[in-house]
């Protein structure tokens, strides 16, 4: 018995691992579907139901969110996660009918595949007030748009939305001057923040020994997945009542098993 909740116990560890790094790489309908795969096999997991929340929020389906953190609520009524999520639906559906007007553009999936040196997810800053950013919903376009020595961001209706940091924007704008392109769309975005992944869609030939996004060096963009990232992501989105990560090893062979299977084909 004690081995088979042992093997339960690993399986439920690994598909929440699975379920938090597709969140990160903004594959919201993918983390949608493996925490109901979760919720199927453990009913009563509130992580796993205010992941969904999260997946179904970004999606803009509010009603899927709200059931999946109503649910979180019931089995813990004390989950602040849940009750934080099912205030800020409040405030979203009431502003339904101004996003649903929006029209904005969303970016193609393969935007969403990250690859070494040529993608990044950057972080915002000095971003724009929360009724603008609560209209910004995963997988909508934006602009990067060169303003002196900063790099800032506009939705497709020019209208600002943050800054990409600095040392991002630095290598970014002298590459954009030497004739590179890029794309970028948002990944996530709350009423206090914004994340975005920026992809190189044409690279100039004077620029071919220059790499847009250095690995290792970029410290807000993510490449890779590890361990400290999925609890740094888990704690900023789930808080500290999502802790089934903790007290867990690294395994570096295991979190870079999840990026290989980066499938886009389906639909945003």
């Amino acid at each position: 018995m004690a081995y088979h909740e042992d093997k339960q116990g690993k399986i439920k560890r690994q598909a929440s691992k699975q379920a938090i790094a597709l969140a990160m790489q903004g594959r919201w309908k993918e983390a949608v579907a493996i925490n109901k795969s979760i919720i199927q096999n453990f009913p009563n997991d509130v992580d796993a139901y205010n992941r969904l929340g999260k997946a179904y929020m970004e999606l803009g389906e509010y009603a899927g969110a709200r059931e999946a953190y109503t649910k979180a609520l019931e089995l813990d009524k004390y989950n602040t996660i849940a009750r934080k999520n099912l205030e800020r639906l409040d405030l979203l559906e009431s502003k339904q009918a101004q996003i649903a007007g929006n029209n904005a553009e969303k970016a193609e999936p393969h935007l969403f595949i990250e690859e070494i040196g040529k993608a990044g997810v950057v972080n915002l800053y000095q971003v724009a007030s929360p009724e603008r950013l609560i209209k910004m919903l995963a997988g909508d376009k934006v602009v990067l748009k060169p303003q002196d020595s900063t790099l800032v961001v506009e939705n497709t209706q020019g209208e600002y939305l943050g800054l990409v940091p600095a040392k991002h924007a630095q290598r970014l704008l002298k590459l954009m001057a030497g004739g590179n392109k890029y794309a970028a769309a948002v990944v996530t975005s709350n009423e206090n923040s914004i994340s975005i992944i920026i992809r190189e869609t044409y690279q100039h030939p004077s620029q071919i020994d220059q790499v847009s996004f250095p690995a290792r060096k970029l410290e807000e963009v993510q490449p890779f997945i590890g361990e400290k990232a999925l609890r740094e992501y888990e704690e900023e989105e789930m808080g500290e009542e999502a802790g089934y990560l903790e007290g867990e090893e690294e395994n570096p062979e295991e979190t870079e098993e999840l990026e290989e299977d980066k499938d886009w084909d389906q639909e945003a």
